[in-house]
Order: C-alpha cells, then sequence, then structure tokens
C-alpha cells in the first residue's frame, strides 16, 4: 500500500490534523460500490500504484467527528491479527467529504446474501460460522471490547463452506462499562436491556449484548427467519419465548420446535433476559458436537403437512391476518412472512 498514516496510535486525537488529505481518485480506480448504510458506504477499489485490490470504507464527514471514525480504525486495525476477524490495513486519510481506511476485499460477500429467507443454512455451515463468530468475540471480550452489532450483513464469507469467514464493521464497538445513549430503534438482534432502554437514555455496555446477538443469528441461520422483531414483551413473538424461557409453561414456541433439546439448552442460555446471567460466548463450544435439528431441514411445516393453510389464497389471508391482530401479533412485514407467520399460527392453534 502506498498511502500510510501513523495517526492512529490510539483513539484519542479529536482533530484531523495529522490525517492525510487526498484525492481519492488519483490513488485508486473504484471499481464497484460493496454496501451503503447511515454514515456511509464501501466500495471496491484498486489502488493504481500496486494494483492491489482492497476495499475502502468511507465515512461521511457530515454524519461523524473525528474521534469516532479515529476510533473504529484504531480497534478494526488492533484486533485485525485475528483469523477470524477482517484484516484492516495500516491505511488511512481524508477526503473533503469523508475519512477513508482499508480492508481486505472478501469476493464472495456477506452472510446475508446466502441466507435463504424461511430456509436458512445447513447445519453444517452454521456450525462453521458459529465456530468462528464465537472464536472472534471470545478474543474481543479478551480485551474488554463489545461488538455490539453482530448480524449477517457483518460477516464476509472467503470460503463457499463458510469455512473461513471475518467479523466486519466495528463502528459500534466499545470498551466493557462504557455508558452509551440510546439513539436509534432496536433490531431484532438487540438484548431486551436495550430493547427496554427509551430514547436518549443511557446504559452500559457489556459482553452479554454480543452473546444475545450471536443466538439470534443462529437462529437466523438455521431458519431464515428472525424469531421476533423486537426482544420485549409487546412483541407476541418474543413474549411467546419469554413464556417458555422463564418457565412460565412447558409448550416450545412454534418457531423453535425444529430445534434439538440441546440446542434449546444453548439458547436458554444465551438468550437469558438477565445480561448478568446470561452465560459467556464460549459455552457455543460444548454444543459443537451435538445435533441442532430434530429434522434434517425443515420447510415450511404448511407447504408439507396442511396443505390447506399455506395455500390461502388473499382474501383467506387477510380475514386471518385481521383475527391476528386481535391477538396481538403483528404480521406487518411482507407477504411471504405474514403467510408464513399466519401459517405458523394455524398449525399450532
Amino acid at each position: 500500500m502506498s498511502v500510510t498514516s501513523s495517526a492512529f496510535s490510539s483513539p484519542r486525537s479529536s482533530t484531523s490534523e495529522n490525517l492525510l488529505h487526498l484525492e481519492l481518485d488519483e490513488h485508486y480506480d473504484i471499481l464497484k460500490d460493496l454496501g451503503s448504510g447511515t454514515y456511509g458506504k464501501v466500495v471496491l477499489a484498486e489502488c493504481k500504484d500496486t494494483q492491489t485490490k482492497v476495499a475502502l470504507k468511507l465515512i461521511a464527514k457530515s454524519g461523524t467527528k473525528f474521534i469516532d471514525f479515529q476510533r473504529e480504525f484504531f480497534y478494526t486495525y488492533y484486533l485485525s491479527p485475528h483469523r477470524s476477524i477482517v484484516n484492516t490495513f495500516d491505511v488511512s486519510f481524508e477526503t473533503a467529504d469523508h475519512f477513508v481506511f482499508a480492508q481486505e476485499y472478501a469476493p464472495l460477500g456477506d452472510l446475508f446474501d446466502i441466507i435463504t429467507p424461511m430456509v436458512g443454512l445447513s447445519e453444517y455451515i452454521a456450525k462453521n460460522v458459529m465456530r468462528q463468530v464465537a472464536s472472534a468475540l471470545e478474543f474481543m471480550h479478551s480485551k474488554s471490547l463489545v461488538h455490539r452489532d453482530i448480524k449477517p450483513e457483518n460477516i464476509l464469507i472467503f470460503e463457499k463452506d463458510c469455512s473461513r469467514i471475518k467479523i466486519v464493521d466495528f463502528g459500534m464497538t466499545r470498551k466493557v462499562g462504557t455508558m452509551v445513549r440510546k439513539t436509534n430503534q432496536s433490531i431484532p438482534y438487540s438484548p431486551p436491556e436495550v430493547c427496554e432502554a427509551v430514547r436518549n437514555e443511557n446504559y452500559s455496555v457489556e459482553c452479554s449484548a454480543d452473546v444475545w446477538g450471536a443466538a439470534v443469528l443462529l437462529f437466523c441461520m438455521v431458519t431464515g427467519n428472525f424469531p421476533w422483531e423486537n426482544a420485549n414483551i409487546g412483541d407476541a413473538y418474543y413474549n411467546e419465548f419469554s413464556l417458555w424461557q422463564r418457565r412460565k409453561t412447558l409448550r416450545i414456541p412454534s418457531q423453535w420446535r425444529q430445534f434439538s433439546p440441546r440446542l434449546m439448552r444453548l439458547f436458554r442460555k444465551m438468550l437469558e433476559q438477565k445480561p448478568e446471567k446470561r452465560c459467556g460466548i464460549k459455552e457455543v463450544n460444548k454444543y459443537m458436537d451435538d445435533m441442532w435439528t430434530v429434522r434434517s431441514k425443515v420447510r415450511s411445516r404448511g407447504a408439507s403437512e396442511d396443505g390447506l393453510a399455506c395455500n390461502m389464497d388473499d382474501g383467506q389471508l387477510d380475514a386471518l391476518t385481521d383475527m391476528l391482530k386481535k391477538y396481538g401479533i403483528d404480521t406487518k412485514i411482507n407477504k411471504q412472512f405474514r403467510k408464513k407467520r399466519v401459517c405458523d399460527w394455524v398449525m399450532s392453534t
């Protein structure tokens, strides 16, 4: 790499006066966009001096303070020696509109791209991913750092069977015990202690949040579906799981019946509602040799067991959707997801 900066010995400086100022197109050919988010984007670029392809992360100055960019670069670079964390180069600079740093390029994309909706991935691939995610998070936690954004989009693939994957995007990474303010709406991967916080309320960053996110990731990989939209009792799917989790009922929630007793035991530990009682991420390793599903692969139950349930016309589907609303079950995701939720409800009653 020809563009190098040593300005990031630690994330302390609040000004970018020591950061190199460059014109992007003078040093790189931009080949294509790889992804975008609220604060910036990632592009595939080729260095004109070395002909090396890299992923450049461009973080918009308009929405990011330099110290926040500095923190992300520092943590990403500091953690990159781990085999399951994306390799980050000692290349950082700024343009007129962006802060920029360079990472290795993952030609196979990210995990989100290969998860088939409502079907998921094979148990073999899910285990490959979880083994490496657990290793990376255990490494981070040993350094008192919490990723805070574990999800399929942040897991890059380097082999088709996911025997080599790497965690990426450390923009939300903070030290354990840091007080942060809730500014964004909760997502399905957010633990209940975050979901229950109101906007602008402060809460403490803890490793247990990554454990929760990893458990939701595991569910998504095996099923191709979210377990819930929000981890609070206002969500009917979460409430159903919560009753089982707290042993208020022996009935396993409908979306979880394909899992083996051993995997359900792991879920119970990782999705413990009280963060102080939640297991550590290394607990995952104890379950790698177990079967995770009770069937080789579960497709839509209604498609094979009840043709009537999953072959409803739109009128029948709308009528049942209205009925579900009376029971507090939200189905406003998309038509396919709505149909699955209706089918699951019909099959479980």
